[in-house]
């Protein structure tokens, strides 16, 4: 909104913990929005409402969907023909022990939906995934169990995140942690990381592949050197990679977008 301001730009802000949509009717509010809303489901269903009545929205509801779902990621990723780790999809715990198995050990066992590296758990033999298991057969959501499985890359102590705006990567950064997950929300720092042509590549085919007009490309990078898209983040934040690229203004360019695509 800053970046907005700055520009000129003439803006409403909808707060999603206050927007209502009723579908049918004419809407009288902006007829573009750019969603924000950190909440995947909130995300999803203003973007749907929104959209029902007329509204271009970005990123799109068929965006939000596919990004905010590991699974739904996964099978976008491998339909584009892009390199990511080894996922299987569970339907059952008996079923998730037996994928286990094939996959090998050690694994990550992820929740379908989730950020910040939020219940993410690597599991280092079938004795831990069985507790872990057991643990995701107690919780109440049925989606819960749904299980997704994919193998753990072996890397150094980072990984890669790519901001891409209007199909044209901005930068890149290695995220660097003290533990095996290098989520800037869990205190990993992020370090300049040069834009190969590469990291190029993968990063806006993953972009286009889940729909994504704004995203954040997660690569990593096993002990051989080969890239892989490890997920597609469609409403990424971006203080990590800004402290990274102090000369990249990622707000002014979503602005760029946002006032061409409004004008279009």
């Amino acid at each position: 909104m800053t970046a907005l301001e700055k520009r000129g730009g003439v803006f409403e802000h909808l707060d999603p913990r206050t927007l209502s949509v009723a579908g049918g009717t004419t809407w009288t509010g902006p007829d573009f929005v750019i969603n924000r809303e950190v909440g995947h489901y909130r995300a999803l269903y203003a973007a749907s409402a929104l959209e029902c009545v007329g509204v271009t929205v970005v990123n799109t509801a068929a965006a939000t969907h596919v990004s905010g779902d590991k699974w739904h990621t996964s099978a976008a990723l491998l339909k584009a023909g892009l390199p990511t780790p080894a996922t299987s999809l569970a339907l059952t715990s008996d079923a998730a022990l037996k994928a286990l198995d094939e996959l090998g050990y050690p694994a990550v066992i992820k929740p379908l939906v989730g950020s910040w590296g939020r219940l993410v758990t690597k599991v280092t033999d079938r004795e831990v995934a069985t507790a872990v298991l057991e643990h995701i057969e107690a919780l109440p959501s049925p989606q819960a169990h749904i299980v997704y499985l994919q193998a753990l890359v072996g890397k150094a102590d980072r990984d890669i995140r790519v901001v891409v705006v209007g199909g044209e990567p901005l930068g890149a950064t290695h995220r660097r942690g003290d533990e095996w997950r290098t989520n800037v929300a869990r205190g990993a720092v992020s370090e300049l990381c040069p834009l190969t042509d590469e990291i190029t590549d993968l990063a806006t085919r993953a972009a286009a592949a889940v729909g994504a007009d704004i995203a954040g490309v997660d690569l990593i990078e096993d002990e051989e050197g080969r890239l892989t898209v490890l997920e597609v983040n469609d409403r990424v934040e971006f203080r990590g990679f800004q402290s990274a690229h102090p000369e990249v203004d990622v707000a002014d360019r979503i602005v760029d977008l946002l006032l061409a695509r409004a004008a279009s």
